[in-house]
């Protein structure tokens, strides 16, 4: 149900498809990143609190005590000033009595801009989630895609948000490196998630969408080889208590797990994935042309 008018495009992770959705930023505060194309139509600004303000008070009385979760979009709500993000999750706290969470994207910059006080803050202000998009653990293939930050950085910047007591959603990209870093960027990015150990660790795999010069800067890899780096992935991770997904529109491959309960599984289906497709070298060769050109 839409209450107010979106500014597209509007973007949210799969788990917040039934979240309630207040664009706190639009675009987003980093949008350098070559691979990415999701905010390329926007221009990021921070929207007042007096605006989202106004969309909380559309909520009509008696829809409101059905809200459980709500998303503060656009790509870096976490950017937005201490004092107002404060005050923006005071008022949804007061306006919807069984709120049990709120939850957004976070960048390297936007964690970076806040202490770890301020993050506890946040936290006992019912934001308890972010997702944090890493790409990848591998420092050459971060530079490539222009990330701004290295995986070190990245690291520990997420070890001050489980520090404040957040559950971190962290997606990296199968393809990133292309043919060129395959091995190295399966590998880094496994390690990385092995130290970290987020709540949850989500594969997706690169697709075209406002990227095409950063496409003609790798060699793309097939889908056959896309496989075989997830399963390389798999094969190297062993977090504790983290939720392995694979379910984004994009990869060939959907995986579903917890670790370390499910280690052995998730290698074994990704393993009968990489079998299955040298069964059929022209689908094993070819390379995905999945793409969105809308936005």
């Amino acid at each position: 149900m839409y209450y107010f008018d979106y500014d597209a495009p509007l973007f949210r992770p799969p788990s917040e498809a039934h979240s309630l959705i207040f664009q706190v930023t639009l675009g987003c505060s980093q949008n350098r990143c070559r691979f990415c194309g999701m905010y390329k139509s926007k221009r990021f600004r921070l929207r007042s609190v007096d605006e989202v303000f106004a969309e909380i008070a559309a909520i009509p009385n008696a829809h409101r005590a059905a809200v459980r979760r709500i998303f503060f979009a656009d790509g870096d709500a976490l950017i937005y000033p201490q004092a107002g993000l404060l005050t923006l999750l005071e008022r949804v706290q007061s306006a919807f009595p069984n709120l049990t969470r709120v939850a957004a994207y976070a960048s390297p910059r936007s964690l970076a801009s806040k202490t770890q006080v301020e993050l506890e803050q946040l936290r006992y202000h019912k934001l308890r989630q972010l997702y944090f998009g890493l790409e990848s653990g591998d420092a050459v293939t971060l530079k490539l895609a222009n990330k701004g930050y290295g995986p070190s950085q990245m690291l520990d910047l997420c070890l001050k948000a489980q520090a404040a007591g957040f559950k971190l959603s962290v997606t990296a990209i199968l393809g990133l490196a292309g043919h060129q870093r395959s091995r190295e960027h399966a590998l880094a990015t496994a390690d990385w998630i092995n130290r970290l150990s987020p709540a949850f660790f989500s594969l997706l795999t690169l697709f075209q969408r406002h990227n095409d010069d950063f496409f003609q800067q790798i060699e793309p890899l097939t889908q056959g080889q896309i496989l075989e780096e997830a399963l390389l992935i798999v094969e190297h991770l062993s977090p504790q208590k983290t939720i392995l997904r694979s379910n984004h529109v994009s990869n060939l491959l959907a995986l579903a797990g917890s670790y370390p309960k499910d280690r052995q599984r998730l290698i074994l289906a990704a393993a009968q994935a990489v079998r299955a497709a040298q069964l059929d070298p022209d689908w094993y060769d070819a390379v995905p042309d999945y793409r969105e050109e809308l936005f």
